[in-house]
């Protein structure tokens, strides 16, 4: 991923440097624990050790004449070692026991990040909602003003489908967090179970339940599809952001530097630009989700028709959702609310988002339901027509409109049961970071 899609965190565990220092642990590991077994002699371990990572330029150099990274790895690897020590690398091995097993750790390394994003950001949502519970507001229906809600109440919405996201996360990483040293088709004819198991339990990785040489893509897959949703989970939030920024709108301003420049033509701009760049990321992992789908399905035992696709879709789709759950938490951390805005946005359509209000008191003093609403809709198309409010087309139709039917908090009164919900998800959330 181009460096201003990327955080420190996730750019750090998917450079190349970083890739062969995690093949020479795999090596090393996997060469201890044939030592255990008696198969390779100390002397020669100990020289497998003090070998250094290889640089990124003599394995470009090898694979020149190599036609194959793995081999060009091996052989830059084993250069400063004695002959007799170079031939216990990788023995028993073949490639996709080193390959998978660094990415499931790689993986693993990297879900552990977004999970913490995630988790950062859930706790934010729950806070400003919270912080927001009885901030007032117009709840949008087809963009069309409907009824009064509460800016908490938006929030809380965001706050548990997050929170959805976090489970899907959680398997996800158990899923694609697995190794597999099993040799040629994954037959263990050449090296040790033990090997495999000992490796991967230093690792803090599983093993493939039933190897066929490669870790099995429907793993990577379940991946993607949960950061996919992730992605579209932050969408949601950053789009009703934006068009809450709208300029006929204006209930909230998500912060800027004092540097910031929204137009290189009009200076009064003021574009929710953060916003913009969460949405359009998410297009990104949706992209790369059905990517993942295709590299599922690998001829018999193994093909490499999945590897060139990874290479770009696993780093690039963990960096942009890690990106995206900081960069959402940041705009939410600063994000400006204005609550005498929506209090006045409320008011716009001059009392008609308490017709529902209006229509249940005539149903419950007996009136019937078809002829009231029929009578409270005529009264409504009249007042938006006309430009008057709700109040003076009923008064004609001998409805009286009292000022309790025009309280946006008489729609809020079981609010509290929402608020319920909302501090269990609070408590979860705040358990998982003290454990």
């Amino acid at each position: 991923m181009i460096e201003r899609y990327s955080t420190p965190e996730l750019a750090g565990l998917w450079t190349e440097e970083h890739k062969y220092a995690t093949w020479t642990r795999v090596e090393v590991l996997a060469t201890t624990a044939q030592a255990e077994l008696g198969i390779v002699d100390q002397g020669s371990l100990a020289d497998i050790r003090r070998a250094p990572v290889p640089a990124v330029a003599r394995v470009r150099e090898l694979e020149r004449t190599r036609d194959h990274e793995i081999l060009a790895f091996l052989a830059a690897y084993t250069e400063p070692m004695p002959a007799a020590s170079a031939r216990w690398v990788h023995h028993g091995m073949t490639s996709y026991d080193l390959v998978d097993t660094a990415l499931g750790h790689l993986l693993a390394r990297s879900c552990d990040h977004v999970l913490n994003a995630a988790r950062t950001f859930a706790g934010l949502l729950v806070e400003r909602a919270l912080e927001h519970w009885d901030t007032v507001c117009i709840a949008r229906t087809h963009g069309i003003h409907a009824e009064p809600t509460t800016f908490g109440h938006k929030l809380a919405v965001h706050a548990f489908a997050l929170h959805r996201c976090i489970a899907r996360l959680t398997a996800a990483r158990a899923a694609v967090a697995v190794g597999t040293i099993s040799g040629p088709v994954g037959t263990y004819a050449h090296i040790s179970p033990y090997v495999e198991e000992w490796v991967c339990g230093q690792l803090g990785l599983g093993v493939e339940s039933m190897p066929t040489q490669v870790v099995a893509r429907d793993r990577h897959a379940e991946l993607l599809s949960a950061l996919a949703v992730t992605g579209a989970v932050v969408e949601q939030f950053a789009l009703e952001m934006r068009m809450l920024q709208r300029t006929e709108v204006g209930e909230v301003d998500e912060p800027r530097t004092s540097a910031y420049q929204g137009s290189s033509a009009m200076p009064h701009k003021r574009n929710p630009t953060t916003s913009e760049r969460l949405c359009g990321l998410a297009r990104l992992l949706r992209s790369h989700a059905g990517a993942a789908y295709e590299n599922v399905a690998l001829w018999h035992e193994r093909d490499l028709a999945h590897s060139s696709v990874e290479r770009v879709i696993l780093p690039d789709s963990l960096t942009v959702a890690h990106y995206q759950l900081v960069s959402a938490a940041g705009l939410l951390r600063g994000l400006r609310v204005f609550p005498e805005r929506m209090a006045r946005n409320i008011d716009v359509t001059r009392g008609l988002v308490y017709s529902s209000e209006v229509f249940l008191d005539l149903v419950d003093g007996g009136r019937d339901r078809e002829e009231a609403y029929r009578l409270v809709q005529a009264a409504a198309t009249e007042a938006w027509e006309r430009g008057t409010g709700l109040a003076d087309g009923l008064g004609s139709r001998g409805v009286d409109v009292t000022a309790d039917h025009m309280d946006p908090r008489r729609f809020l009164g079981n609010r509290d049961h929402l608020k319920s919900r909302l501090d269990e998800l609070s408590k979860e959330l705040q358990q998982h970071v003290e454990v």
